[in-house]
């Protein structure tokens, strides 16, 4: 801490793509929305898969003017939804839709809209240009009707069953599976697009879930060594391993000719457990200073097909149109005074940006005058500057 001292020891599962064989580890969590469309329907309308926004504005008008979900799936008359998201969720929001104008600004674990340039200098994106046209571009999609018009107050179930039952033509989740159920098939994943001006850019996400306060000691404790070398062994990989999803002959069945261990299947920990896998892994799991390293997975235990999977696409498909790999890390350290400006600014600083954002894209805007009131209220009223400073010193 800025005092010099430690007071808390790490914990973190670094799941990239090292953990895949990758020349270069990217945390799953850099790119965490992934945007899919509905190939059939543009098949059967005789389309291609859009390179553009402009494509896509294009594509969700016919999704919605051939009332897709109704012909293609017998779906009630005029049940089609030509996109549904969440805003400003973190792997079912709009937010990968903005890369057409240079930025995503994800849900982040620091603050929300702020972004580490590859230079060393923080910005806030929710007052740049950009960000001005990417919302009032989009407003002209919501007031025609392409944009779900409960984007703003849906949850994760009710997008789900939107999708699964075959009424949206474009959505975005991790899984092209787990969010189109039976209708998966017939989906497939959208290029990154480029804007109005033929660019585009994803910005990545904070990474990694890394974080320094899982064990902290009073000094009332009579030997912080001998409790630090206990925990120590927390961190060798099999160790470490076990704490995180079970012990070996439980959840650890057998290892490959590398030694690399691997673990139960769901069917047959149903079979053995009357569990599936997952929930056999949250009971044994325990919490605490615990450090998974990307290399374990290819040296000490086999990561889970599904992560396997993400991170194939993440590295593939989704890095290459990534044009700066910083990102602002979580575990910065600041001083008491710094958290004091955080803890008094950020939150009503985010919730300021945010509920700008869902007016501007519902009713319109900004105009000029509109503009340089809000960006006069987050410095004066929310502490922007205040904040800025903090995050660019620390």
């Amino acid at each position: 801490m800025d005092d010099g001292y430690i007071y808390g020891l790490p914990a973190g599962e670094r799941m990239g793509t090292a953990g895949i064989g990758a020349p270069e580890d990217y945390s799953i969590f850099s790119i965490p929305q992934y945007s899919m469309i509905n190939k059939a329907w543009l098949d059967d309308l005789g389309l291609e898969v859009p390179t553009t926004l402009d494509e896509l504005h294009d594509v969700l008008k016919a999704f919605q003017d051939n009332d897709m979900s109704a012909k293609y799936y017998g779906n009630a008359p005029g049940s089609t939804i030509p996109m549904s998201t969440g805003f400003d969720e973190w792997c079912w929001g709009q937010n990968i839709f903005y890369a057409g104008f240079g930025f995503t600004n994800w849900p982040a674990d620091v603050c929300n809209d702020l972004v580490l340039h590859g230079d060393g200098t923080v910005e806030f994106i929710c007052v740049t240009d950009a960000y001005r046209d990417a919302v009032t571009y989009f407003h002209d999609w919501y007031a025609e009707g392409l944009m779900d018009i409960e984007m703003f107050s849906q949850d994760t179930t009710q997008l789900i069953s939107k999708c699964s039952q075959g009424y949206v033509g474009v959505s975005t989740w991790w899984y092209i599976e787990e969010l189109m159920g039976d209708c998966s098939d017939d989906y497939v994943f959208l290029p990154v697009l480029d804007g109005p001006d033929g660019t585009h850019n994803v910005t990545v996400r904070t990474g990694g879930g890394i974080n320094s306060g899982q064990l902290n000691i009073t000094k009332k404790c009579k030997s912080p060594a001998n409790l630090l070398k206990f925990f120590d062994m927390w961190y060798d990989p099999e160790v470490v391993m076990q704490l995180q999803y079970g012990p070996i002959g439980t959840y650890f069945t057998e290892q490959d000719e590398d030694g690399v261990w691997l673990s139960i299947s769901d069917e047959e920990s149903r079979e053995k457990y009357g569990k599936g896998s997952g929930e056999l892994k949250g009971e044994y799991e325990v919490s605490g200073p615990k450090l998974i390293l990307s290399d374990y997975y290819l040296t000490t235990f086999k990561m889970e097909d599904r992560a396997i999977e993400r991170l194939t696409d993440l590295y593939d498909f989704w890095m290459p149109y990534v044009s700066d790999t910083a990102f602002y890390p979580v575990d910065c350290v600041y001083t008491g005074r710094e958290l004091d400006d955080i803890d008094w600014y950020k939150p009503g600083f985010e919730s300021a940006v945010a509920e700008q954002e869902g007016l501007w894209i519902k009713n319109g805007g900004p105009t000029d005058a509109e503009w340089e009131a809000y960006i006069k209220y987050l410095k004066d009223k929310c502490g922007m500057d205040k904040l800025l400073k903090v995050y660019q010193d620390a």
